[in-house]
C-alpha cells in the first residue's frame, strides 16, 4: 500500500487517492497534504521553479521518514508523491497522504511527514523570479515545525 515516487510527470490526485485506499473498509480516516507552486516569494513574482533532487538519495530519505511516521502512528498506509523539473505557478509539487483507522493517527502522521520532507529530503529549489534566477534558502520556520517531532 505504501509508495514513495519522485517524478518529473503531474499526477493526479484523485488517482493517487483511489490507489492508496483501493478496497479497503477498516480504513476510517484519509488525510493528505497537496503542496502547489505559488507565483510569489519573498517578495518577488516567480514564474518557474526548478526542482532537482539526488536520485537515489531521495528515496532513501522519504523510505526513512515513512518508516518513522509508520512506528509513530497507527497508519495502515501512505504515499508520498514529489515532482522535479520545471513547474509553474499552480502546479502540485507534492502530495502526502496517510490512511488509517481513526483521524487522530492519520492528521498526525501526515503533518510530521510534510515537516521531516522538508527538512530531510535532498531537493534544491531554483527560482525563476523577475529579478532573475535564486536558489532557495532553508527557511528557519520549516526547521522549528520539524524540530517539535524530536524525541
Amino acid at each position: 500500500m505504501d509508495e514513495i515516487r519522485i517524478q518529473a510527470e503531474p499526477f493526479d490526485v484523485q488517482e493517487e487517492q483511489q490507489a492508496l485506499l483501493g478496497d479497503r473498509p477498516q480504513i476510517g480516516a484519509m488525510v493528505s497534504f497537496l503542496g502547489l507552486m505559488r507565483d510569489f516569494n519573498e517578495g518577488d513574482r516567480v514564474q518557474r521553479m526548478f526542482l532537482e533532487h539526488y536520485p537515489g538519495m531521495t528515496e532513501k530519505a522519504l523510505t526513512a521518514i515513512a518508516e518513522e511516521a509508520k512506528q509513530r502512528w497507527a497508519i495502515q498506509g501512505l504515499r508520498i508523491v514529489h515532482r522535479v523539473g520545471t513547474l509553474s505557478p499552480r502546479d502540485p509539487i507534492v502530495w502526502v497522504a496517510v490512511i488509517a483507522a481513526h483521524r487522530n493517527e492519520a492528521f498526525r502522521a501526515c503533518e510530521f511527514l510534510i515537516d521531516y520532507l522538508k527538512t530531510r529530503a535532498p531537493f534544491w529549489k531554483k527560482e525563476i523570479t523577475d529579478r532573475g534566477e535564486r536558489w532557495v534558502e532553508a527557511r528557519a520556520s520549516d526547521a522549528r515545525a520539524a524540530a517539535r517531532w524530536a524525541r
